[in-house]
């Protein structure tokens, strides 16, 4: 991975985790000050949203970790599978607070279903994308094990020398 590469990468993570907190303090606050007066659940879907930022924030970090083991060449060793775990669970967390909001939204959907539907198939498929993570995870399993076997072979051609 090139140093333009992984500075982009850095800088666009770092914005990105500014930017929820942010987006965090806010809710903070308007929950703190303004009280609930809509039609909506306010309150709910504002803990869901800074739950959601919190889901978001250990994926950044996670990644933020992930890259810089890619940078110093140890990115295929068990100290990565915590990380790739992390934004697994990241990322099912996220899936099950937006089936929250979809069931916090659906009352108000009655005459049109059809947007709790569509919320519901968009909640499945952030499960598909953890689904694909754990693919990778796995795919990050038989490399760190073929290294290990090569790093052990070897050692052995180093004895056999």
């Amino acid at each position: 991975m090139g140093k333009l590469t992984v500075r982009a990468l850095r800088v666009v993570l770092a914005v990105v985790f500014v930017g929820t907190v942010f987006v965090q303090a806010s809710m903070v606050w308007t929950l703190a000050t303004d009280p609930e007066d809509g039609s909506l659940p306010l309150t709910p879907l504002r803990l869901i949203t800074i739950l959601g930022m919190v889901s978001g924030q250990v994926t950044l970090v996670s990644v933020w970790r992930l890259v810089t083991m890619v940078r110093r060449g140890t990115v295929f060793s068990h100290a990565a599978f915590r990380y790739v775990d992390a934004v697994i669970g990241a990322i099912v967390v996220a899936a099950l607070l937006w089936f929250a909001v979809t069931a916090l939204n659906a009352p108000g959907q009655r005459d049109d279903p059809g947007v709790t539907v569509i919320m519901g198939g968009i909640g499945l498929g952030i499960l598909g994308v953890a689904l694909i993570v754990l693919v990778l995870r796995m795919l990050l399993a038989q490399a760190v094990a073929r290294d290990v076997e090569a790093t052990r072979m070897r050692a052995e051609l180093d004895e056999v020398i």
